[in-house]
């Protein structure tokens, strides 16, 4: 089984839009724990195209690419977004450079892919981009879940009264307030 170089850029060029359309939807809804987590177990199972030896590639190859993805390529998802409480829901702040920076990303895996698609077989190159990616998404979704979950332990902001406050006497020993019987 072999892919066509001009299947596998079709095929990149339309996962790069799914994937920014996908991000620009999702940005305009509140984050959930689920949200959160699921797309890199969703992920995951990707891992599964390892079964056919087409796909295989060396442990360090692996590695070197999950690497590289988790430090150098999401660092500017990392920079570029963040989560925030807006009353009680939490949703995902990004900068004006965030569109920017996935399409830069694509451009660059689809750059890059295209070298190591003349050293090695395009399913080898798919299988090594693959793991590039997930790293890149596994550490910029762990870092959300670590902001997700210190914005949910921290105490919520108290509401505003919208009634008038109680009217209370004051002890005249104390100072201290007493209670307004009920009437």
């Amino acid at each position: 089984m072999h892919i066509s170089p001009v299947t596998s850029a079709v095929t990149s060029i339309f996962g790069a839009l799914a994937v920014l359309a996908w991000r620009i939807r999702e940005g305009r809804s509140a984050v959930t724990l689920k949200k959160v987590l699921i797309p890199p177990a969703g992920m995951a199972t990707g891992f599964c195209m390892f079964i056919v030896p087409a796909f295989r590639i060396p442990w360090l190859w692996a590695l070197a690419a999950f690497l590289i993805g988790a430090i150098f390529l999401a660092w500017p998802l990392l920079r570029t977004s963040r989560l925030h409480r807006e009353g009680e829901t939490i949703v995902m702040k990004r900068s004006s450079a965030f569109l920017i920076v996935i399409i830069v990303l694509a451009a660059v895996r689809f750059i890059a892919r295209g070298y190591f698609n003349t050293i090695m077989s395009i399913e080898q190159t798919g299988g090594l981009f693959f793991i590039l990616a997930f790293g890149m998404i596994l550490r910029w979704r762990m870092s959300m879940y670590f902001e997700y979950r210190a914005l949910t332990t921290q105490p919520q902001p108290p509401l505003k009264d919208t009634f008038p406050p109680e009217p209370t006497q004051l002890d005249g020993t104390s100072g201290a307030p007493i209670p307004r019987a009920l009437d």
